[in-house]
């Protein structure tokens, strides 16, 4: 979830976030219900080796991971705050568990493990499109034969520009997201406004394809917020 760019936000009022994320305005549990059925469909249970890029608190991919245990987690983040909330959330996990507090593209691009699932939620729209690439061709050379590049985030409609898209988003959040005390509410706009650069599905699945990654599959879509799979192979 935080990035470079994105830390400030996250590291000084992380609290904010969970709010969002708990009052569902993002659509997270729908979006990771349908993670949580993915995973369950992979082969290698108790074997896959699985890297969060931008993991936050971990509070909504951890029940995923319960009922698909992989055999190694590590989560990245750059909020401290989150990661020690990841720690409890993480718990019941059996397998080793490493959380890194560094950038997200910088320990993916100076990776020496291969990963069967590479995971990121809600961070890679934090990125400019010369960085988003970056991270297609990094996991492109990270990932298992068999690997999955699997993505939570936001994307711009076919044909809406950034400035289109900010418009209809912070009208959303100052419309619906009621649940979020007025002044923080702000914050989380100012931030959208400032850090947000989401990709147009096709742009993204040019990048993955650049990468190796010639398969792409939407699992889940609500509004803007979309769950996408990734791959060499045929998606499941």
């Amino acid at each position: 979830m935080a990035t470079s760019e994105s830390a400030p936000f996250f590291e000084h009022t992380w609290s904010v976030y969970d709010l969002i994320s708990e009052q569902n305005y993002m659509f997270h549990r729908e979006l990771y219900a349908k993670v949580a059925q993915l995973l369950k469909q992979r082969k290698d249970c108790n074997k896959y080796r699985l890297l969060d890029l931008g993991c936050g608190n971990a509070r909504f991919l951890a029940p995923s991971l319960v009922l698909s245990p992989p055999a190694q987690y590590q989560g990245v983040d750059l909020s401290g705050n989150a990661l020690r909330e990841a720690q409890t959330y993480l718990a019941e996990l059996s397998c080793p568990v490493e959380l890194t507090h560094r950038d997200l593209l910088e320990t993916l691009e100076t990776s020496v493990r291969r990963w069967d699932v590479i995971f990121t939620g809600f961070a890679l729209h934090h990125l400019s499109r010369d960085q988003k690439a970056r991270l297609f061709g990094a996991a492109g050379q990270c990932l298992s034969d068999n690997g999955w590049l699997l993505m939570v985030d936001v994307v711009r409609e076919e044909n809406q520009s950034r400035e289109e898209y900010l418009q209809e988003y912070l009208r959303d959040m100052r419309g619906r997201w009621t649940g979020i005390p007025p002044e923080q509410l702000e914050l989380a706009c100012e931030h959208v406004a400032a850090n947000d650069y989401p990709e147009q599905l096709p742009a993204l699945q040019e990048m993955a394809k650049a990468s190796g990654l010639n398969n792409s599959c939407v699992i889940g879509k609500f509004g803007h917020h979309h769950a996408v799979l990734f791959s060499r192979g045929v998606a499941p």
